[in-house]
């Protein structure tokens, strides 16, 4: 396989996925960047996400019942790692940072995994059905007051995002399109609203669990007087006013952009796109035209995206999330296929990074690109990567030093790092940087494998020398 194969190939993992490990990358290579391209927009036809769901239950019995945030974080940080449908649960993240919902207002994270899991079904299909299944979310109706949308007493929280945040963006409608819609959405409720407005004294946690949100449509609590929303007329319920907002220009160019911003190159954040241009204007009108064409279909549009001379010319161009980091860091390291109690500090990581999973900081979501990194967040994503590479026994580390020892011409500090670049990305580093990591690796001379001891130390120059490469700014870039 030539190195530009396998560069391509490796940038599509780490965009539709978490990144590969090299024994991976080399079967995909053979597969075909298109064939993989399918492979991956269809995650219905693979094996279950995990090989054994029932393992993770069995070892992590606060991961069955998912009562505590840290428990939920946890389970849903497993299957990212372990998934055999790498752009199912990368699409659930997509989903999850555009339809921000947060555990500091609901106090039932199991309810935000619910939407996550209604994300991975519903991700790659119509957005039109998504956006019918946001609104009955139950977490989302939660989340954004729908609860307190009533007839006679109207909550505009829901009908403004949906508008603002989810589908149009600032600028693209009214503040009567806003009540409009609000009223078109009244009834869209929660399942017994009296018992989560006592949630104190009829929704314990104790002693079987707390109770599964349902949602409810009460006819009777509907307004369906005749409603104007962006220039239509009729007496819209809720889906009426989905159908509008999904012929809009302003929504396929608004999905474009978030779609570019997630799998393609960093954007300028939400708040700036009224006044500030794309980066690839033509690329969002690509994309946008794809979204309208295929009715909608996000695997359609995601078909372009991935086979789009933008993506393929992309490699390198965003800041990886901190999920994305540890994440893709996990899998390359190897281990937590497992439960192990070390995977609970996998949510601690992400949060001192700056991304706590299942509780985004405003509805607006997390803010991305350059935002990720400060310098309190790049020492724990150095530090953590530092750590998962320490451990020379771990698989993907052990098959790391493996490669390289049975290499024709290891010996040598630049052979060392151009290996350790190449499988760990590959990763393409300014001549400089290589230099300096050529220089580093010189200071214990040439490796050799012909004792234990040796065999020892060269195991031990080689984690470090991963350590290093993965303080790089190329390694913290996806």
């Amino acid at each position: 396989m030539s190195q530009k194969e396998k560069a391509l190939m490796a940038h599509l993992l780490r965009r539709a996925g978490f990144g590969a490990t090299a024994r991976e990358l080399e079967a995909y290579v053979v597969k075909g960047y298109e064939a993989t391209v399918e492979e991956l927009l269809h995650p219905e036809q693979a094996p279950p996400a995990l090989e054994d769901e029932d393992l993770l239950k069995r070892y992590h019995v606060d991961s069955n019942n998912l009562l505590m945030m840290e428990s939920c974080q946890t389970y849903w940080l497993y299957r990212m790692i372990n998934t055999r449908r790498p752009l199912e649960e990368k699409m659930a993240l997509f989903w999850h940072g555009l339809f921000a919902t947060g555990y500091t207002k609901l106090n039932h994270p199991k309810a935000i995994l619910n939407q996550v899991e209604m994300f991975r079904r519903r991700g790659l299909g119509s957005f039109h059905t998504l956006l019918v299944e946001l609104s009955k979310d139950p977490a989302m109706i939660f989340w954004l007051d729908n609860k307190d949308n009533h007839k006679g007493a109207v909550n505009e929280n829901y009908g403004r995002e949906l508008l603002e945040l989810f589908s149009m963006g600032v600028g693209s409608y009214t503040e009567t399109d806003v009540r409009q819609a609000s009223h078109a959405f009244t009834g869209w409720t929660l399942a017994d609203v009296s018992l989560h407005a006592a949630r104190s004294e009829r929704d314990s946690i104790w002693p079987y669990g707390r109770l599964d949100w349902q949602f409810q449509y009460r006819a009777d609590d509907h307004d369906d007087a005749e409603k104007v929303f962006l220039g239509h007329k009729g007496t819209f319920n809720g889906e009426d006013i989905i159908d509008v907002i999904c012929r809009q220009p302003a929504t396929g160019r608004f999905i474009a952009r978030h779609l570019y911003n997630f799998f393609v190159a960093d954007e300028p954040q939400v708040p700036a796109w009224q006044t500030v241009p794309p980066r690839d204007p033509e690329a969002i009108d690509i994309l946008a035209n794809a979204f309208f064409k295929n009715k909608y279909d996000i695997r359609s549009v995601m078909r372009v995206l991935f086979n789009s001379y933008f993506f393929k010319n992309a490699a390198f161009a965003k800041v990886k999330s901190p999920t994305e980091f540890v994440v893709g860091t996990a899998r390359l390291a190897g281990g937590h296929s497992f439960p192990n109690v070390e995977d609970l500090r996998l949510a601690s990581e992400t949060s001192n990074m700056g991304q706590q999973l299942l509780d985004p900081p405003s509805v607006e979501g997390w803010h991305t690109g350059m935002e990720w990194v400060t310098t309190g967040s790049l020492i724990s994503r150095v530090n953590f990567a530092a750590d998962e590479f320490a451990d020379a026994t771990k698989p993907g580390v052990r098959d790391i030093i493996s490669r390289i020892r049975d290499q024709e011409d290891h010996s040598s500090p630049e052979r060392l790092v151009d290996a350790c670049l190449n499988l760990m990305g590959p990763l393409d580093v300014p001549d400089d940087t290589r230099q300096d990591l050529i220089a580093h690796a010189s200071a214990a001379g040439d490796l050799r494998f012909d004792s234990e001891e040796t065999i020892r130390s060269s195991a031990d120059r080689i984690v470090e020398l991963l350590q290093v490469i993965a303080a790089t700014r190329e390694y913290q870039l996806a």
